[in-house]
């Protein structure tokens, strides 16, 4: 088990984490999942309070986290109000019989839990896989503590090792044409609007936007100017 503190890129904008991993060796189901509850056992437990405002992420990694704080209200009567970063986050608060809140009504978040789906050697991440990158963005920028829990398949030497589908970017539906254009233009690359795989059309976040894929060429030397030159394209969210 590791801590540590360094930057989080979810598709290319940093913030401060702590990330949690847990180092189970097996890449079998079952083991990744035994990872990945040993991972949000030891984030709930050492860094929720009673009293607290929780900023729940999205993922399968958090599920396990979820379910750890509804055993801690059953078991200590651990009293918290979670906020959610996506409609899956929602469901997950009141399937495990927890307090729901909303940053309209709690804006200052004492501490976030959220996954991720790469954690390279510098502990940079790629995050947004499942669409869900604005609203986990503002959360965690809300939080007074933010830690990103994973297993260890989630590690890799350089982004893009086990993770192949590109950096996660969410855009305005009019604008996606024009993003892609700036990004291969500018960056090189591939970029790939999102394909739904039971509907037709692209994949639409619960903002109503499109997810853009960047699939970097070759592996940028300093990510802070990277998402420095992404964060300015007109037209694109996080």
């Amino acid at each position: 088990m590791r801590i540590a503190r360094k930057f989080f890129l979810n598709n290319l904008v940093q913030t401060s984490f702590k990330l949690i991993v847990s180092r189970n060796s097996s890449f079998q189901m079952e083991a990744k999942n035994r990872g990945k509850a040993a991972a949000a056992k030891a984030a709930v437990d050492n860094h929720v309070k009673t009293s607290q405002v929780v900023g729940i992420g999205s993922g399968s990694t958090i599920v396990f986290a979820v379910q750890r704080i509804a055993e801690r209200v059953k078991e200590e009567g651990l009293s918290v109000i979670c906020i959610p970063t996506s409609f899956q986050a929602r469901q997950l608060i009141q399937e495990n019989g927890l307090t729901l809140g909303s940053l309209d009504r709690n804006p200052k978040i004492d501490v976030a839990i959220d996954g991720a789906d790469e954690v390279d050697k510098d502990l940079n991440c790629i995050k947004g896989g499942g669409a869900c990158q604005t609203q986990e963005k503002i959360v965690a920028s809300n939080a007074k503590e933010f830690y990103i829990i994973a297993d260890i398949c989630k590690q890799s030497k350089e982004l893009g090792t086990t993770w192949k589908q590109g950096i996660p970017i969410e855009v305005i539906p009019s604008a996606y044409r024009p993003v892609q254009l700036t990004l291969e233009e500018k960056l090189g690359g591939q970029a790939n609007l999102r394909m739904a795989v039971k509907k037709a059309g692209p994949v639409v976040t619960d903002n109503g936007n499109f997810v853009i894929d960047w699939q970097f060429q070759s592996l940028p030397q300093d990510w802070n100017q990277i998402n420095q030159q992404i964060v300015l394209i007109p037209g694109l969210l996080f």
